[in-house]
């Protein structure tokens, strides 16, 4: 070790460097994570038997996190869990490459070590703090750092980090050493990248020709179908969750926070003679200072309705706006060409049939008229659930935003008017519009988003608890009912899915719901949302559905089968009649056209016929001027004549042949250590107990 003592002394520079690597076949992290941090206790999980600590996982945590400051990439709160999956997913997997590393007896020498550091090409991340801005490697430099004395634990976590690389590459260069490429794989990417057929012609024959009252169907073929494909039948189990969510939405406290801040500021601000506004944006907004000239839907009616009536220079708010919490510095407004809308609406399209709708929509239409309230009847009727809280207010708007009916009706419309239902895609919609302007404001702006604040959060969390605890002890049902928790359902998931539909990723309450029984109430889990409590609410085992379920799905197969054999029958039938010459076809049968590809390859698209491989790979292989065999596609059958095709130029292939090589088998190595990593983790025993820390 004193030949490696002399080198401990890399520039301070390099310990935020060395944090950064960590080569995992390609892949950048820590070097030393598993066996610098102390102590077996307060386990948040283990591997194969080998704990994880709550201090060992928080440490790495920790470091990832300063090294994303470093460089500019802060995590955001809402992104934490997400980025916790990754730092355990990173642990994980090294712990598993160690244990290969030790099983296999791989080793790096203290020798090797120096040769690395030393050589004529040092590690990118230890060179980086000694290159000029001309791109120079100062080597002098370089050396000199690195027998100084007042680095020496600098150099020491640069020796963990290049025996860490050193260690993977050599267990990678194992267990990929049996990896090779074939002449012909060689062969075929050169094909793919430098051949090219520049004139083709092709006839379609497709499964549209024949209609499907010509197709004769019996119970037979379909019975035939089923038994062939009976693992296309295969149902997997599958489960279903009632759940109650508690949001991760900023509550009205938080919001009053953030409005109480703003509210020091403006009078700070009105207090303050020699200060302008762009200083205080300077210091408390969250965006930098501009002037800007906005449209109406950037704000909110009670800023719109401040600045109806206030004069320039006079400070509004604070206020809500789209962007959170607001203070606008108002210097006036412009008038433009373009003209905006505020409007409400009553969506009508709950009923079976048109007719019924469209009757509906006339009713409510006829009640509104006759002075009902159109706040109430949005409210209780329409169908928009986005506006209808908002008495169907739909806010400000320009053209092109809104559907085209709707949008006419809108623009054309007298201002307070109650229109008749005009007819959308989306169904019928009582209008009435509320208001019309060409004016932009120029304002100067303090904004600062309203987040979710960590007492919101603690509360929910802890009401989700005690909601889980009743829940299990008296019914999920009868308790969310007492409390006035509305109960949602998720769809129907599978064992292992990454995400339940209704409710979002975590694996955690995927497992619960597989290993346990009906009406089972889980814990509390962080999801996507916010924290939910769920129970099982359905649960549909694995089975082999039945002919008669499938019957009906498995005609049109059968049909479009049946189609596409009449399709190849009808080309083979018609290259005997046309002697090599492809456009006749369109002489004997009008239906089929012949069309010219123009020049294409195998990683191009052929108009008219898309990046079909079939075609594609036929065409590549089909010698000029001659007749292809019928060519199969999902909808039809390809005839085609390869008129022109580039010819192989063998020096450029010998040229380009080692670059080819090495390229088809770096990326079978990738994919190769990429299965073997998954394969390791799959057949690893790994218990995950960060909830248990972290509370999802």
């Amino acid at each position: 070790m004193a030949m490696m003592a002399k080198m401990r002394s890399l520039a301070p520079a390099f310990i935020l460097s060395v944090g950064v690597l960590f080569v995992l076949f390609m892949v950048i992290s820590d070097s030393n994570v598993m066996e610098a941090f102390g102590g077996r206790t307060n386990n948040i999980g283990s591997v194969n038997g080998e704990d994880i600590t709550y201090k060992q996982f928080q440490a790495a945590l920790d470091q990832q996190m300063q090294i994303r400051k470093q460089n500019g990439q802060e995590v955001e709160d809402e992104a934490m869990d997400q980025f916790r999956d990754q730092v355990w997913d990173y642990i994980v997997s090294q712990t598993l490459i160690e244990n290969q590393i030790r099983k296999l007896g791989v080793s790096v020498s203290d020798q090797e070590i120096k040769d690395i550091i030393l050589g004529d090409e040092p590690p990118a991340f230890l060179k980086q703090s000694f290159i000029d801005s001309t791109g120079t490697f100062n080597r002098s430099l370089y050396e000199s750092a690195l027998f100084d004395p007042q680095n020496e634990q600098a150099l020491i976590n640069a020796e963990q980090s290049v025996r860490q690389y050193r260690l993977n590459e050599k267990l990678q260069s194992m267990i990929t050493a049996s990896i090779n490429v074939t002449e012909d794989e060689i062969l075929r990417k050169f094909i793919d990248q430098n051949i090219y057929v520049n004139d083709a012609e092709f006839a379609f024959f497709s499964t549209n020709l024949f209609p499907d009252s010509i197709t004769s169907v019996t119970d037979e073929d379909l019975q035939e179908y089923y038994e062939r494909n009976i693992d296309k039948y295969k149902e997997k189990a599958q489960r279903k969750l009632g759940f109650v969510l508690f949001d991760n939405q900023p509550s009205k406290k938080d919001s009053e926070l953030v409005l109480s801040d703003l509210e020091y500021v403006k009078s700070n601000f009105e207090g303050e003679d020699t200060t302008d506004f762009q200083y205080y944006v300077g210091i408390y907004s969250s965006q930098p200072y501009s002037v800007d000239t906005l449209p109406l839907n950037s704000f909110s009616q009670d800023a719109i309705q401040l600045m109806e009536a206030a004069t320039p220079g006079t400070v509004i708010g604070p206020v809500l706006s789209p962007e959170g919490a607001a203070l606008y510095n108002y210097k006036g407004y412009v008038t433009t060409n373009e003209s905006m809308a505020r409007a409400s609406h009553i969506l009508i399209n709950g009923e079976e049939d048109d007719a019924k709708n469209l009757a509906l929509a006339n009713a409510i239409y006829d009640n509104l008229i006759a002075g009902a309230d159109f706040e109430t009847i949005a409210r209780e009727n329409s169908k928009d659930p986005g506006s209808a809280s908002r008495g169907g207010d739909l806010g400000w708007f320009g053209k092109g935003v809104m559907i085209k009916e709707f949008e006419n009706a809108v623009f054309n419309g007298k201002i307070g008017e109650i229109q008749k239902p005009v007819k959308t895609s989306f169904g019928y919609h009582i209008i009435k519009v509320t208001g019309r302007s060409n004016k932009k404001y120029i304002v100067e702006k303090i904004v600062n988003p309203i987040k979710q604040s960590a007492t919101t959060r603690d509360e929910r969390y802890n009401a989700a608890s005690d909601f889980a605890y009743v829940a299990d002890k008296n019914g999920f049902e009868q308790e969310a009912k007492l409390l006035n928790y509305e109960i949602q359902e998720s769809g129907y998931f599978i064992e292992g899915t990454a995400a339940i539909p209704g409710i979002g990723s975590n694996k955690r309450l995927v497992d619960f719901t597989f290993e346990n029984s009906l009406n089972s109430v889980s814990n509390v889990h962080k999801v996507p949302q916010g924290y939910v409590v769920a129970y099982i609410s359905d649960v549909k085992e694995s089975r082999i559905k039945s002919f008669d379920e499938v019957k009906d799905q498995i005609k049109p197969i059968v049909i479009r089968e049946k189609k596409l054999e009449m399709a190849k029958n009808l080309a083979e039938e018609l290259i005997a009649k046309i002697d090599g010459n492809l456009k006749a076809i369109n002489e004997i049968d009008p239906r089929i056209t012949v069309k010219n590809t123009g020049r294409f390859n195998s990683e191009t698209s052929i108009p008219g016929v898309g990046r079909s491989y079939p075609f594609i790979q036929t065409a590549m292989n089909t010698k000029v001027n001659v007749i292809s065999e019928p060519v199969k596609t999902n909808n039809g059958y390809y005839l085609i004549k390869v008129i022109s095709k580039s010819e192989f130029d063998s020096t450029a292939y010998s040229t380009q042949r080692s670059t080819i090589r090495n390229n088809i088998l770096q990326q079978k190595k990738r994919t190769f250590v990429s299965n073997w990593l998954t394969e390791l983790k799959d057949k690893a025993e790994i218990v995950d107990n960060r909830h248990l820390f972290f509370g999802y």
